[in-house]
């Protein structure tokens, strides 16, 4: 099978893997852990909010009718009866001709039905006993009525959202110390090879050191699972079936680096042909990283990626940081690609769609994605800095410049002005 490989598009070999994964299970976790984790189900409104009538601003809460001649030139005089802070209950209901001083956040008093700020009124520094009032209000202006924000048993945060910094504060609004979230995926990580060294390892004729288990480790764990490392797999089909099957039983999905190619030593393009396993794809129309493979052996998925640093990198980013998004619940993983205008002419044909690291600047208003033109696979020097991949269709002559190309982003863009530092 592995010398008679049927090419798919990127996009189907994605929607193949993407059928064959589930969300992982719920689990409850401390508030304070539950940052940048998928929402596991709804979570409601134990009370309105504000669960009060509260003032908005610093200044006097007035019943509005009291208010109703008042100009700049002839403000109105109303009698403080108290001051309330945040916090505070109020002690005194206003009648009649009474005003209380109040600041930002403290519950309204009974009787009042609007706010005028300090800045509205005659010496607005002072503590008064007399405070004048220079404009009229209308009912309910400058007031934050129970319920008007978010009404009990409103759904406050639903399945499937991220949780980020506002969401912590939401749920901490309403006292959820737990919080109901999908079970971070196990990433099960390995790279193949003999000619693989450890970094503390001095260099030998003919090896090199393993980067990509720690890339792909670090990257595991920004997509949001959890990487778990295992030792480097020999190039020996039998002694590499009995590792994975041992791997895969404390793993939701396996990645591997290297041996997905037709050489003689290439393990995981051998495996393919095992009768127990179940071959998802084996060559995809793509450059850098055709050959990257996918299979379920023993129930569980196997992503088996490129040992080539760049194509292992692309490689990462079409597959296995979606895969490992929808583990972990997040509802909408196609969404990273934007437009942008290719900075420099890009020439070169090719039979596939060619895959660009680069970078994005900005420059009059418009987006330009900027390629590095280090892109052959092996090539790692410019990795540190690559935030995109820009996308050349197959076919023709490349793209030129200023034309609008895809751009699927995997940083944060640093998305600089050209010409400023």
């Amino acid at each position: 099978m592995r010398f008679s490989r049927q090419m798919i598009t990127v996009e189907e070999a994605l929607h193949r893997l993407m059928g064959r994964l589930r969300v992982q299970e719920k689990e409850e976790v401390h508030i304070t852990e539950a940052y940048g984790r998928t929402m596991a189900e709804d979570v409601y409104a134990t009370d309105d909010l504000p669960h009060f009538d509260r003032s908005p601003l610093d200044g006097y809460a007035v019943r509005a009718i009291d208010t109703a001649l008042a100009t700049p030139e002839l403000p109105v005089r109303l009698k403080v009866v108290e001051t309330i802070a945040a916090g505070d209950v109020p002690a005194v209901a206003l009648t009649e001709g009474c005003a209380s001083r109040i600041m930002t956040g403290a519950m309204l008093p009974a009787g009042a039905d609007a706010v005028i700020m300090f800045e509205q009124t005659e010496q607005p520094a002072a503590l008064v006993a007399e405070v004048g009032i220079k404009r009229a209000l209308r009912q309910g202006e400058n007031v934050s009525r129970r319920g008007g924000e978010i009404a009990q048993g409103a759904v406050i945060v639903r399945a499937g959202e991220k949780v980020n910094a506002g969401t912590l504060a939401i749920l901490a609004t309403y006292g959820y110390a737990r919080v109901p979230v999908v079970r971070k995926p196990r990433i099960g990580l390995l790279s193949t090879g003999v000619e693989l060294l450890d970094i503390d390892q001095p260099l030998q004729p003919g090896k090199i050191r393993n980067s990509n288990t720690l890339m792909l480790s670090a990257l595991i764990a920004e997509a949001g699972g959890i990487p778990l490392l295992f030792p480097n797999m020999p190039d020996d089909l039998g002694v590499a079936k009995g590792a994975l099957a041992e791997h895969l039983k404390k793993v939701d999905v396996l990645v591997t680096s290297g041996g997905v190619s037709v050489g003689d030593y290439d393990v995981m393009a051998a495996l393919t042909d095992e009768p127990d396993a179940e071959l998802l794809f084996n060559r995809i129309a793509m450059r850098p990283g055709s050959p990257t493979t996918a299979l379920v052996l023993h129930g569980k998925p196997i992503i088996a990626l490129s040992g080539n640093p760049g194509a292992c990198f692309l490689g990462f980013e079409l597959f296995v940081r979606p895969a490992v998004q929808k583990l972990s619940g997040v509802q909408d993983v196609w969404s990273r690609k934007v437009k942008a205008r290719l900075a420099v002419t890009y020439a070169k044909p090719c039979p596939y769609p060619r895959y660009l690291r680069g970078w994005l600047t900005e420059k009059d208003g418009f987006l330009y994605a900027q390629p590095d033109f280090n892109e052959k696979a092996g090539n790692l020097g410019t990795l540190k800095n690559s935030e995109c991949f820009i996308v050349i269709p197959a076919g023709g002559s490349g793209k030129r410049e200023g034309e609008l190309v895809e751009v699927l982003t995997h940083t944060t863009p640093s998305w600089k002005r050209e010409g400023l530092s």
